[in-house]
Order: structure tokens, then C-alpha cells, then sequence
């Protein structure tokens, strides 16, 4: 089973921190590498975690406020320098076509890009994956996103052998769910193989409590969520369209998460983060704090 890994590149929120620096994070599936939000800093996030950024195929920009997309110039030009040939896809919400156009305006930008801009559904598909994104409420044009692998049909090889299924054009028709015909035997898809159950990781950045961060991440095995604020302010929460921990909490427990990661950390809370996970933890057990370098496999 191909493995889906996860770094943190920058867990920090508007204002950086020693210890933390600007939202991005880095998914790793096979041959895909995409970048989910590109604070100021990122491209040098990726030199310490010695990674090259020329491995990127995609990025997935949840909304345009500095802090998610300010190292986006800079990553640009190092591709450049760096002779990047492929086409960079960029995903992000309406207007996104016009601010990539000032970036080009403002620096030298000599790699190819592909503008997409999202409203809602499916972001990207293959016959392996899926992206989707759905709107968040923060103030301006935003998204959520969720990277889900398909459930799949495996063979069981020694049900196979015992059933002497040679190799041929039936293991295709056996694979889509369809029984076939061999020696006189009618074999169905149940017989010989069983459903290896997909993975999902889901994006929740910057936004107020909505259902539709529920919605999305719906039965992910990893939800990623910001967690600016505690409930003590949840008014300025409300106020600045961000989520306190126990919302972020209260969306894991409804969406049925496995797991939780808070990100998107306050430097109010540089010396006290036990403060958010403590909030958390009271409404969904398995939560954890991501750190800049943090790394996850699934």
C-alpha cells in the first residue's frame, strides 16, 4: 500500500513566531506533490527539510490573506532558477486568476502555470485519488480541501492460484466489479479479492465554525484544522472568522475523524500550546498539536 505523507512546513498563523513560521503544508503521494497554502517563508522551510520544490505538481491556496500566500513570489522564482519544466497547477478560490496576474507583474516569473479557480466539488481526479473542496466562511473568497484515495479491489493471489486464474483480459473485468467465465465456472470479484478501504486527509484552514468543514471531512482518517483562538475569545474568534479549539474539536466529533492535527497556532500561545490542546482533547480525545517539520504517513 502506497503511503500518503504529510510535512508541515509552517504551522504559525498572521504573525510568525521563533518556533513556528507561515501556514504550508506538504502532501507526498506517489508522483503528486502538493503544497497546501504558501505563507511568506516557505521556500526556505523547504531547504530545511531538505526538499527540493522542484518535485511540486500542484499547489491548493485556501484563501489570499498574506499569511497563506506571501512566499508564493519567491517559491515562483526559485523554480525558475532551478529550471523547473513542468506545468504548476494552482487551485485556489474566485480572484485567484487576478492575484497570481499581479504576482507576474510584480516579479519575473518564467515557469508555466495553470490557473484553476474553485468554487466547490471536485478540485482534481485520477482513477487513484480524488481532491474536492468545499466553501469556508472567512470574510472573503475561501476553501476547505480533502485528498481522499478510492477504495480498491486487491487480488488475493493464493485464491487466485487455487482457482487457477491465469493472467489475461478477466483480471480487468474481475477488478471493475464484474464476474466472469472460465472453464465452464462463473467466478465473481468476491471469490478472489476484497476491498482495500481508501485513506482521507482533510484541509480545514482559516474560517468560522460552518458545516460544510464538517461535511468534507466526513470519515477522514486525518483532519488538519486551524486553531487560532480558546474559547475565552471566542467573541474575537467570531469576530476575526477563525475557529476556537473546542470548534475544531466539535467538527472532528461530528465529521467521525480518527485523528486531529491543530494548526494555524497563535504566537499568543508560543509558550502555552498545552492551553489549546487541553480545550481540544475535552471534546475529541485523539488531538495533537502540529509543529513546523512535524511528518505523517498514513
Amino acid at each position: 500500500m502506497e503511503k500518503i505523507k504529510i510535512i508541515f512546513l509552517g504551522t504559525g498563523s498572521m504573525i510568525p513566531s521563533k518556533k513556528r513560521s507561515h501556514t504550508a503544508i506538504l502532501l507526498t503521494y506517489k508522483n503528486e506533490n502538493i503544497l497546501i497554502d504558501c505563507g511568506e517563508g516557505t521556500q526556505r522551510q523547504f531547504q530545511i527539510a531538505e526538499i527540493s520544490p522542484s518535485k511540486l505538481t500542484k499547489i491548493l491556496l485556501t484563501h489570499w490573506h498574506g499569511d497563506h500566500i506571501l512566499g508564493l513570489p519567491g517559491l515562483f522564482q526559485t523554480l525558475g532558477m532551478n529550471d523547473y519544466k513542468k506545468t504548476l497547477n494552482i487551485y485556489g478560490p474566485k480572484k485567484t486568476k487576478y492575484y497570481i496576474q499581479l504576482i507576474k507583474d510584480l516579479v519575473n516569473i518564467s515557469i508555466p502555470l495553470q490557473i484553476h479557480e474553485i468554487s466547490s466539488g471536485k478540485v482534481f481526479e485520477t482513477n487513484d485519488f480524488i481532491i474536492e473542496a468545499l466553501p469556508m466562511s472567512h470574510g472573503l473568497p475561501s476553501l476547505a480541501f480533502s485528498f481522499q484515495i478510492k477504495n480498491k479491489l486487491r487480488f488475493d493471489k493464493s485464491k487466485l492460484k487455487k482457482l487457477k486464474i491465469p493472467h489475461g483480459p478477466h483480471m480487468k473485468e474481475l477488478q471493475q466489479g464484474k464476474s466472469i467465465k472460465l472453464n465452464g465456472k462463473t467466478i465473481k470479484p468476491s471469490q478472489v479479492a476484497y476491498e482495500e478501504k481508501g485513506r482521507k486527509i482533510t484541509f480545514v484552514l482559516d474560517t468560522e465554525i460552518n458545516e460544510n468543514a464538517v461535511k468534507l471531512a466526513k470519515d477522514s482518517d486525518i483532519l488538519i484544522c486551524e486553531s487560532s483562538f480558546t474559547e475565552n475569545e471566542a467573541e474575537m474568534a467570531k469576530e476575526r472568522f477563525h475557529l476556537t479549539a473546542k470548534q475544531a474539536a466539535t467538527i472532528a466529533k461530528k465529521a467521525n475523524a480518527k485523528q486531529l492535527f491543530l494548526t494555524h497556532i497563535s504566537q499568543r500561545y508560543e509558550h502555552s500550546p498545552q492551553t489549546i490542546l487541553n480545550e481540544a482533547k475535552k471534546v475529541f480525545t485523539n488531538t495533537k498539536i502540529a509543529n513546523d517539520f512535524d511528518k505523517l504517513e498514513i
